[in-house]
């Protein structure tokens, strides 16, 4: 896509969705960074179920690194790779404590340092918590953006910057959400729904799917 399309197709989303959040369940950038963390590979709907219990119990990077890998095991048996999960969640919370005065850092070099956390994970603390410009890409995105047009690319960081490039720099913050929405609700990965796409008009995929019926 040309930027022009790109931000056509973008503000079309927007007006479908004005105030897109995201929908893991948090309290603090601390809680947001672990719901994050926990929601590798995993559905936020899974996440949410276990984390109310989790926070509960450990509300704080101190309390998170008293609890352990063995104590934080137990609340999010059900979600996928748990183990070492439960083990990076207690690292980074420990981190926090020792380096960072049990704050998050607004930094993506310092939350890259922690256990368990990548790039896309940054992104989403530093664009939810701290309010940045960032664009985080899932398999939601990636897909979307190679699907579309919008910015395609053989690699996250590829796609990412073909967002960041083509997304009018209004809109960037909100891009996350409005494409990881889009992706998971609209533009499926099986079966996209382009009946009921809002930007349907400025998308370059070529096999559109009619309404069923």
């Amino acid at each position: 896509m040309s930027r022009d399309q790109a931000a056509a197709f973008l503000r079309a989303l927007a007006q479908a969705n004005p105030a897109p959040e995201t929908e893991l369940l948090y309290q603090d950038p601390f809680s947001l960074l672990v719901a994050v963390v926990l929601s590798a590979q995993t559905t936020d709907v899974a996440v949410n179920k276990c984390t109310p219990s989790l926070f509960a119990a450990a509300p704080t990077p101190a309390a998170m690194a008293a609890l352990g890998a063995e104590g934080i095991g137990p609340h999010i048996r059900r979600i996928g790779l748990w183990q070492g999960k439960a083990r990076n969640v207690a690292a980074l919370a420990s981190l926090l404590v020792e380096k960072h005065g049990g704050e998050v850092p607004r930094d993506r070099a310092a939350l890259e340092a922690l256990p368990g956390v990548g790039r896309k994970t940054a992104n989403v603390v530093l664009n939810v918590a701290f309010g940045e410009n960032t664009m985080a890409v899932d398999t939601h995105i990636f897909r979307l953006g190679n699907r579309t047009g919008l910015a395609p690319g053989k690699t996250p960081r590829a796609v990412e910057d073909g967002l960041v490039k083509r997304c009018p720099p209004e809109l960037l913050r909100d891009a996350h959400h409005w494409l990881i929405l889009h992706g998971r609700y609209v533009c499926k990965a099986r079966l996209p729904e382009c009946w009921r796409c809002a930007a349907a008009a400025h998308c370059n995929y070529r096999d559109k799917v009619a309404a069923p019926g």
